[in-house]
């Protein structure tokens, strides 16, 4: 294998998804580590789209995959411009379904050379083999074809006549091990004869994923490669072709697998682990990037918390780890809230306002109020969208008595307790009612009810909430107008009659 380093001139780094829908946090993970490496080291980070598979791809997929992209701040120098679909960049075409002129290049000159060969076996015939070779006792059998030593010229023919075939990659003569010195697994070596002979094109001209990936990563000068480990078993076939082709090969890292609450890779299937759906739960950017930079990687300081720019500067391949971790959701929610806290409270607004619109929560327009309430609540939200039921609380419109109150609302001293509290905000002379003003309020209301304890606070619960058990009325009084107390208190006292 040629491993002449002068071919990279830069560090160039890609992420290559498949446009089949919105991106996979495991997806994003690969995305993130190729960033932060190219980054650190002043190179390129390429977005290349792997398209060949046209059942699977589509438009609307590799729109939002590029949205999600954006959305986490992983710009890439090169690829398809996030509004436009335009190519950026000196190496494009950056979708593989427009680049088959250059895999058939490179297939012929193979052909031409002899390494590789047309195959017309249908899948019929292929099949039946595989069969008859299990039946004698070989466990794992490579494909035999009749045409391995079909001269090139005859096959021809045969393509003319109309006859389908697929372009196989000889492997029979390569009678040796292949080496692999892994960024993050060290040493790994793979004997040729682990695989027989491979599809490289395919007989409708779509090249095969091992055969594309080799290509593109040589002709865009891909320096360096950071990929799951669950592709550590396609380098076999692709250093065959780097070989082949008497290429220079990129470093190869392989990641380890992110992990599901039963040690299971984590999958679309098994709930839901796409970026997008993140976003909408209202999870940030830079916390979800913080989460799975952890997930397989670890900070020098061991840091848990993280801007991007300091995982860039403290990047690098050797604190990556080769076991598995596990997507642990409530870790995830503990990163993220200590991401939203950390916000100033302009910028926290932006975030939580969108979400009350959504479900039509009312609000006062005065900056201090919304401030205020930003201040009482933001110690209690994990995600964006936990605002929404304190916000609830706030507004009149959803004010509704629930029926966990019927018990605490039975007992004997709760009307007076309630016709108490009422009077009481009534009399208060300011518009609005501070902590220390209620404080006050609710040792009046003690006295005059005479009550205390759980026969004091639940009712004045339920009078202000709707409920007994919630959120401390001393944070949410201040954010109330007195109209509204009075009100709420006379829509309990009359459920009461």
């Amino acid at each position: 294998m040629n491993n002449d380093s002068n071919y990279f001139s830069e560090v160039r780094l890609r992420y290559a998804p498949s446009p089949t829908g919105y991106l996979h946090v495991g997806g994003a993970r690969t995305a993130l580590y190729n960033f932060l490496y190219a980054k650190k080291h002043n190179g390129k980070f390429i977005l290349r789209i792997e398209d060949t598979d046209q059942e699977r791809s589509s438009m609307e997929s590799l729109k939002m995959v590029l949205a999600d992209m954006k959305w986490l701040g992983l710009m890439w120098d090169e690829g398809p411009n996030a509004e436009t679909l335009a190519d950026m960049g000196s190496y494009g075409p950056y979708k593989q379904s427009e680049r088959l002129k250059i895999y058939d290049e490179v297939a012929q000159d193979l052909l031409k050379r002899g390494l590789a060969y047309y195959c017309f076996m249908t899948d019929e015939e292929i099949e039946k083999q595989r069969q008859d070779a299990i039946a004698g006792g070989v466990t794992h059998p490579h494909l035999q074809s009749p045409y391995e030593s079909m001269p090139l010229a005859e096959a021809q023919v045969k393509l003319k006549s109309g006859q389908k075939a697929v372009i196989r990659f000889k492997t029979r003569h390569l009678k040796k091990d292949y080496h692999l010195k892994d960024l993050i697994r060290g040493d790994v070596h793979f004997p040729s004869d682990m695989v027989g002979d491979f599809v490289l094109l395919r007989s409708d001209g779509m090249p095969v994923y091992n055969f594309c990936c080799v290509v593109d990563d040589y002709k865009m000068k891909i320096s360096h490669v950071l990929r799951a480990e669950e592709h550590l078993s396609n380098s076999l076939r692709q250093l065959m072709i780097y070989e082949a082709m008497n290429w220079p090969t990129p470093q190869f890292g392989h990641v380890s697998l992110v992990l599901d609450d039963d040690r299971q890779k984590l999958s679309k299937r098994k709930g839901a682990t796409s970026c997008n759906q993140f976003r909408e739960e209202g999870y940030l950017p830079e916390a979800l990037l913080n989460f799975v930079a952890l997930l397989g990687w670890s900070h020098p300081e061991e840091k848990e918390i993280l801007s991007l720019q300091e995982m860039i500067s403290s990047f690098s391949t050797d604190r990556l780890h080769s076991s598995g971790a596990v997507f642990d959701r409530v870790k995830l929610k503990w990163v993220n809230a200590q991401h939203l806290r950390a916000k100033a409270p302009v910028e926290m607004w932006s975030l939580i306002e969108p979400y009350l619109k959504a479900n039509a929560i009312s609000y006062p327009e005065d900056r201090p109020w919304k401030f205020q309430s930003m201040e009482v609540f933001k110690n209690y939200l994990e995600v964006v969208s936990d605002a929404v039921p304190f916000y609830k609380l706030l507004d009149d419109k959803y004010f509704e008595i629930l029926p966990e109150s019927a018990e605490v609302l039975g007992w004997p001293t709760s009307r007076a307790v309630i016709q108490e509290w009422q009077n009481a905000v009534k009399a208060f002379k300011d518009p609005v009612i501070a902590e220390d003003d209620f404080n006050k309020l609710q040792d009046e209301v003690k006295n005059t009810s005479q009550t205390k304890g759980k026969n004091l606070f639940m009712p004045m619960r339920v009078a202000v909430i709707g409920k007994p058990h919630g959120t401390e009325l001393k944070i949410l009084v201040p954010l109330m107008s007195k109209d509204s107390l009075v009100k709420r208190a006379q829509k309990v006292l009359d459920s009461m009659k």
